[in-house]
């Protein structure tokens, strides 16, 4: 079965190259501004004349008032809206996704999307060949890229350096059946607690380097104070760039710690058992709770589940989503009787019916499967 796979490897690009990605970037980001800005204002003239069509604008508007634009790739300027009109309809199907913001020159993650139109993108060996650009881009391609590339993300991240990303249409084999259901809970002491039995335990990645990470961040901090102090540029005070990378690199460590983690316990799972029933939490609402909010945010549960559905659709197997306010905790899993709400310190219980002694996040997961079958079965 066809399916789209991204891999993603890092490039080492000349002095010059970056300079045509910077140049590219900044147009990308020019041109999704201005048609952003011109919605904004054609909506606007249209409030008093509701049967009034909206013509958009496109990227070739703008090419007759910015010349410079005709010297990047314009599949990076059409993508640009594409993405527009993307965040457009995901903010009418979920207005708490926010309205499609302005993008910053200020912010040091850039990207651009340009697609392969017959052999436009290609790989040999240990270089790169991608539209707009003569000469090759040196290339670490670190595992076998399998199927035909459609697209590419070349991005620069927090810390400066700039990877690419092949979207692929490729053929992903199923994986064996193993006959095997699981329920999975998902908490913050334990990662992910297993119907089966099995613990898998938060590695609090973020905290691993909490004490380096604030003290870098205070450096930073003191770095910035003292541009502000002598009226400098941030983007032209040397320190404080030196230093706003040494913390970049620390978020980017714990986010590839966090990001292996995940594929490798997410992929464990999915060879294992054919269908996995988990909660559908509401991440962004418990990331309101004070307390909580930077474990949530760490122990990254919404990163997690996504990893687990497409790894599904990709291997033939099965997920089942259980509504946020099914009350897994409460239920004893053998005998059904519910037994009410339970304030969070309370680990283990005993049903006062048949007086089986649970462990709490096991109980719960049990219940979490049960209630999958149950809807997979009455679907």
């Amino acid at each position: 079965m066809k399916q789209l796979k991204a891999y993603k490897f890092r490039i080492y690009p000349s002095e010059e190259q970056k300079i045509f990605f910077s140049k590219t970037f900044g147009c990308v980001r020019l041109v999704y501004n201005l048609m952003l800005n011109d919605r904004i204002k054609a909506y606007e003239e249209s409030k008093g004349n509701p049967d009034k069509k909206i013509k958009y604008p496109t990227p070739a508007k703008y090419k007759k008032d910015y010349e410079f634009l005709k010297e990047v790739d314009s599949l990076a300027l059409a993508n640009a809206q594409i993405n527009l009109d993307k965040a457009y309809k995901n903010f009418f199907r979920d207005k708490s996704i926010g309205f499609p913001k302005f993008k910053s020159k200020k912010n040091p993650v850039q990207s651009y999307t340009t697609n392969n139109q017959k052999g436009t993108v290609n790989i040999f060996e240990k270089w790169l060949k991608i539209p707009k650009l003569k000469e090759l881009i040196k290339i670490k391609v670190h595992r076998k890229i399998e199927g035909i590339i459609k697209s590419v993300t070349i991005s620069r991240n927090g810390s400066g350096k700039y990877f690419i990303s092949l979207l692929c249409e490729t053929d992903i084999q199923e994986l064996p059946k193993t006959n095997s259901s699981v329920g999975i809970d998902l908490g913050i002491k334990d990662m992910a607690i297993l119907s089966t039995g099995e613990k898998i335990k938060n590695l609090k990645f973020r905290k691993q380097l909490e004490d380096k990470l604030k003290r870098e961040q205070r450096k930073l901090s003191k770095r910035f104070l003292i541009a502000k102090k002598i009226n400098k540029k941030l983007n032209e005070a040397r320190n404080y760039q030196k230093q706003r990378i040494k913390v970049a690199k620390i978020h980017e460590k714990i986010m590839n710690m966090r990001t292996d983690f995940l594929n490798k316990l997410s992929t464990y799972i999915i060879k294992n058992h054919d269908i996995i029933c988990i909660e559908d939490l509401n991440t962004k609402g418990l990331l309101h709770n004070h307390k909580l909010s930077k474990s949530i945010a760490d122990v990254s549960w919404a990163s997690f589940v996504n990893k687990l559905e497409y790894k599904a659709k990709w291997y033939g197997k099965e997920i089942i989503k259980i509504d946020r306010l099914y009350p897994s905790s409460q239920i004893c899993s053998v005998c059904g009787h519910r037994d009410g709400k339970k304030t969070l310190d309370i680990r283990e219980w005993t049903c006062l019916i048949c007086h089986t002694h649970h462990d709490r996040d096991i109980n719960a997961a049990k219940n979490i499967l049960a209630e999958g079958l149950r809807i997979r079965q009455a679907v």
